[in-house]
């Protein structure tokens, strides 16, 4: 620790502060998003479209067997690209391979 620079901690500093933003991102825009969409008279949480992406299929309807953490960019690209998947993936049970529900808040109106 004796060796450390002046410009290293601040290296630190600045990796430290971008993780934090990359963290807090998601949250941030969820709420920028939804204050945008009261003030225009808009559902809050689905924008008047009355359907909800499935939070753990995230919208797709299937789930690959690994489980979220079985990510594998060429195998994505070419699934996308019309191959068959190498990963062997089954159907979302929390929406019934839907990949979506009906609005909570405005569906029921």
């Amino acid at each position: 620790m004796n060796n450390i620079t002046a410009s290293e901690i601040a290296g630190l500093g600045v990796g430290s502060l971008l993780l934090c933003c990359a963290i807090a991102a998601p949250k941030i825009d969820s709420f920028i998003s939804s204050s945008q969409r009261s003030s225009l008279g808009m559902c809050k949480t689905c924008g008047d479209l009355r359907m909800v992406a499935c939070s753990k299929c995230r919208g797709i309807g299937v789930v690959k067997a690994d489980g979220p953490f079985s990510f594998n960019m060429m195998d994505d690209l070419y699934q996308s690209l019309g191959g068959e998947p190498k990963v062997k993936t089954f159907k979302c049970s929390k929406c019934q391979a839907r990949g979506r529900f009906s609005c909570p808040d405005c569906s029921a109106v």
